[in-house]
């Protein structure tokens, strides 16, 4: 059965003009909260959909025309990335505005336990604390209704006792219920990842609220494995053409037509109750999308001869569970009628903890000191650039799935730097860095270490004292290993 539980950057380009300054639905620092109602906000998170797996990302394939229209009526970012390249970190950063290091919750919970590699993987956080600041608590202190639906992955279990006091609920959530992925006995006939679910409820949500302001977080389990799905949808996707592409997978893109149809529903409603002019739509994904090297069970979808592969990320290196790009980078779309002009496209570097100082400025509220992300606000409204600013990652665990090593990386402008830690703490040599040009190598073949040396020194010492301001815990080695 399915289990459910309900409770009630450097030189970066912006291809636009610059909108009209005064923008009077806008919500800030010295605006009338008497002339200015509140917008509401609604959140649409995909689990491992990856960067260019949607028609607004170029694919020619997979079939999503609501999350289209989302970047046909406001901003699409290129170069967007996530906290970490798993799901429960990039979910506490987006939740807090900080980097998953500075909360020590570095690994999907409850993480990779073994103790038989060459380093010891350091004791992480196993959920988001309590006295963390949310975007739910935000919200509800702003008058908001909020709510979560769908896959939590911040407690220390996902269901059961130990569950509850980490739950929605407690970090500001008025309305929720919380889903786990489909496992080996969920009917793939019945809505195996919950997206309708999800969508209905959403709807129900909207309708219920639509006189008050509202924060909606609808968090997807879609397009998480197992890789489930309707029978006949699978086959009608099998039959389209480009099925065969490395890239493009038939089970895939059933599932991500359903999640479509259910960005759709909430899309239609909001129109329907004429609240699209003051709502803000976020589409984002929790990290990259699944790719050949993870390992993943597919129930009974493959024909007897037919290849068992996921989908190639192309152009991105890797995919989920990497700190390549295409673990890490992924679609960001936001809408928000009269405040972002329409069909625009931002180069700028961005992250999952810029979201929490950017709803702050909205109303008007310091963040806390510790929140690491900048305001998107005045970006969004005016295209003036951001501040330029280093992005970093840090992953001292062994990740089962996709063969992910312990590492760290940085990405500064065009330049993006990749530390491996078994090398670095168990050899220190060169060997344990390499250096990409995004610019003109956004798939990450060209390692420029050997004739970029002053600049692998600068980003290595970045990446160093990072780590250092942060608290991030490291790997050490392990004594019973065999090979150290």
């Amino acid at each position: 059965m399915n289990r459910i539980e309900t409770y009630c950057s450097l030189n970066t380009k912006f291809r636009f003009p610059l909108l009209a300054i005064g923008v009077s639905v806008a919500i800030g620092v010295g605006c009338s909260h008497e002339e200015d109602q509140k917008p509401n906000v609604v959140i649409f998170f995909a689990d491992d959909l990856g960067w260019p797996q949607s028609g607004a990302y170029g694919s020619d394939y997979y079939h999503t025309p609501n999350i289209d229209r989302l970047a046909e009526e406001g901003i699409r970012f290129t170069d967007a990335y996530t906290a970490a390249a798993v799901s429960s970190p990039t979910r506490a950063s987006t939740m807090t505005g900080k980097y998953p290091a500075r909360l020590n919750l570095t690994d999907f919970i409850p993480g990779n336990r073994r103790d038989i590699y060459p380093l010891i993987q350091p004791e992480m956080q196993q959920f988001l604390p309590i006295e963390e600041f949310t975007l739910g608590n935000l919200f509800r202190e702003q008058g908001y209704q909020t709510a979560m639906f769908g896959k939590w992955h911040l407690s220390p279990v996902k269901f059961g006792p130990e569950s509850l006091p980490f739950y929605p609920d407690k970090q500001g959530f008025t309305h929720h219920f919380v889903i786990d992925k489909p496992d080996r006995q969920t009917n793939p006939e019945l809505d195996p990842h919950w997206s309708d679910k999800i969508g209905n409820t959403s709807v129900d949500f909207i309708r219920e609220n639509a006189d008050d302001p509202f924060f909606l977080f609808m968090s997807f389990s879609a397009i998480h494995d197992p890789l489930i799905e309707k029978a006949d949808s699978i086959q009608m996707w099998r039959n389209h053409p480009g099925s065969d592409k490395p890239e493009n997978n038939p089970i895939i893109a059933a599932i991500l037509s359903r999640l479509d149809r259910n960005v759709g529903k909430v899309l239609d409603v909001l129109d329907e109750l004429r609240l699209s002019e003051n709502t803000i739509v976020v589409f984002y994904s929790d990290n990259g999308g699944l790719a050949e090297n993870n390992a993943v069970y597919y129930m009974d979808y493959y024909q007897e001869g037919e290849e068992m592969q996921i989908a190639k990320q192309t152009p991105l290196r890797k995919g989920k569970g990497w700190l390549y790009e295409g673990g890490i980078r992924v679609p960001l779309v936001i809408s928000w009628p009269g405040v972002i002009e329409e069909g625009l496209v931002s180069e700028e570097i961005v992250s999952s903890y810029d979201f929490m100082p950017t709803f702050c400025e909205i109303f008007g509220i310091e963040p806390d000191p510790d929140v690491d992300g900048i305001s998107l606000l005045t970006h969004l409204k005016t295209g003036e650039p951001l501040m330029e600013r280093n992005h970093y990652w840090h992953y001292p665990h062994y990740h089962g799935q996709s063969g992910m090593l312990p590492g760290g990386a940085v990405r500064s402008g065009r330049w993006k730097l990749i530390e491996w830690y078994e090398k670095s703490i168990l050899e220190g040599d060169e060997s344990a860095f390499e250096l990409y040009n995004l610019e003109n190598d956004i798939g990450e073949t060209v390692n420029l270490v050997d004739t970029e040396q002053e600049l692998t020194k600068i980003l290595s010492g970045d990446l160093k004292r990072w780590r250092e301001e942060v608290n991030a815990q490291m790997p050490v080695p392990n004594p019973e290993y065999a090979g150290n």
